[in-house]
């Protein structure tokens, strides 16, 4: 699963299957973290659909 571009924002999500959790870390279009969208998920890996629903959510709250 690979980083998602929006709008000069970089999110890119890591996870571990084993504690069933994960994590999207935002970055700006310079590179700088800015902050983590903590998430969890049931099965092998996270769905791609779930990572970019938290994304869209961050982008609306944040009118990114």
């Amino acid at each position: 699963m690979g980083a998602i571009e929006r709008n000069g924002f970089r999110f890119v999500p890591e996870y571990s299957v084993s504690h069933q959790n994960g994590a999207i870390h935002v970055y700006n279009n310079k590179n700088r973290f800015i902050e983590e969208i903590k998430f969890e998920f049931s099965g092998d890996f996270p769905e791609l659909d779930q990572i970019e629903d938290l994304v869209d959510q961050y982008c609306n709250k944040r009118e990114i």
